[in-house]
């Protein structure tokens, strides 16, 4: 689930045209660009997982012996670093609609995190431990039209502060990926009562012309 896809409806050969430049000026700027090769380099599945990685270390985020659950983890790389960085240290479950290939140290559901038989799931391997740490990178399919994509993320933003209400422990944190519009408002504004505090992260990894930014929630509430 962690993706954003632009469906563009091409009627004619100019149209046809200028999706195929934008295709290929986005694979010749994803060749070259250094969170791209370093990825590559390190092992890792995404150019994603940067973002990650600093929003993690500036706010201390992974501690041992924690329970954390990535929402929307597919192709994996946050878990993967977790991981990494707390092996044998942390129960991490990672839950997508999509295929995950698996992970040393990483519990992976497949299906929506809202089904019944997920969440079924998920509380076996949690045992009646409570979670720590929600992470989520997930974006809805793009439409194109403002107002739909805005209702759509509206929807998943809604349904993670639900699952957090549910299962995450009192004074624990929740991070998720916004985007500048009405559903990031709206999603700011709901946490208000619910944490004690929210910072808003822009990792370098994210293109400096995205919309796109961290929000961390801090310190929920009991």
């Amino acid at each position: 689930m962690r993706r954003a896809i632009l469906h563009i409806l091409a009627s004619n050969s100019p149209q046809m045209a200028k999706k195929g430049n934008k295709t290929g000026e986005w694979a010749r700027r994803h060749i070259n660009d250094p969170y791209v090769k370093r990825a590559k380099s390190q092992g890792y599945r995404s150019r994603a997982v940067y973002k990650f990685i600093q929003i993690a270390e500036q706010d201390n985020l992974l501690k041992p012996g924690m329970v954390v659950v990535d929402l929307g983890s597919a192709p994996g790389g946050w878990s993967q670093f977790i991981a990494r960085q707390l092996p044998s240290k942390a129960t991490i479950i990672a839950i997508d609609l999509l295929d995950m290939d698996p992970i040393d140290g990483v519990h992976f559901i497949k299906g929506d995190f809202q089904d019944e038989d997920v969440l079924s799931k998920l509380d076996k391997i949690l045992d009646g431990r409570p979670i720590d740490l929600v992470i989520s990178d997930m974006a809805p399919n793009i439409t194109g039209v403002r107002s739909s994509d805005e209702a759509l993320f509206e929807g998943i933003l809604d349904s993670v502060l639900h699952f957090c209400e549910l299962r995450l422990k009192p004074n624990s944190h929740l991070l998720v990926k916004l985007f500048e519009g009405s559903a990031a408002h709206y999603f700011r504004r709901e946490i208000k009562g619910r944490y004690k505090s929210g910072v808003v992260r822009k990792p370098d990894a994210s293109r400096p012309k995205s919309r796109e930014y961290y929000y961390l929630a801090k310190h929920r509430i009991a």
